[in-house]
């Protein structure tokens, strides 16, 4: 019988963040990124070039870092959200994902938004990098639930006393009252 088999007949807590990665908000998340990526490539081998070369020197440095940091940070999340696209599709196993995530970077991605020569940056640029970092911030929250839910699940799983409790719930079917 599989872990999500188990919770279903009540044998171990709701896996909220599990079912939260798995829902309509994950694909909507996980669309947003990838649209993301797309547009950002687009713009930084098109417009973006031709923007780039009118800049002042300042400006010149900051975009190319401004666009490398861009870069990074995509596809950063972009890894994060294909490996849990892999849970969610039973191509991978958490563990097997959180294995791999640790190569993945999720912090320390930030921009120099008030940096020699920001404001002259394309507006373009600007607004790329805003929109991804709101999206860094939504995704981090959305993978510290996971590890916090995941984290608290193996907490009750390795309490023997907990799980004989819950085959007694399940069985009997009456909720335990925590004492």
């Amino acid at each position: 019988m599989t872990d999500r088999q188990n919770r279903s007949l009540g044998d171990g807590p709701i896996a909220f963040a599990d079912r939260l990665a798995n829902s309509e908000m994950f694909s909507a998340l996980f669309r947003d990124g990838m649209a993301l990526v797309e547009e950002t490539a687009a713009y930084l081998d098109g417009e973006g070039r031709r923007e780039s070369k009118s800049l002042p020197r300042a400006a010149s440095l900051a975009y190319a870092t401004e666009s490398m940091r861009l870069t990074t940070r995509l596809m950063q999340m972009a890894s994060w959200l294909l490996l849990q696209r892999a849970v969610n599709e039973g191509e991978m196993t958490p563990e097997q994902a959180g294995s791999e995530k640790n190569k993945v970077r999720l912090d320390n991605l930030s921009s120099s938004q008030s940096g020699p020569g920001w404001d002259e940056l394309p507006d373009s640029l600007r607004d790329l990098i805003d929109r991804s970092v709101r999206l860094q911030g939504r995704i981090q929250h959305l993978d510290r639930m996971l590890h916090e839910d995941r984290t608290a699940r193996a907490e009750v799983v390795d309490n023997p006393v907990a799980q004989q409790l819950n085959v007694l719930t399940a069985a009997f079917g009456q909720s335990r009252t925590p004492s």
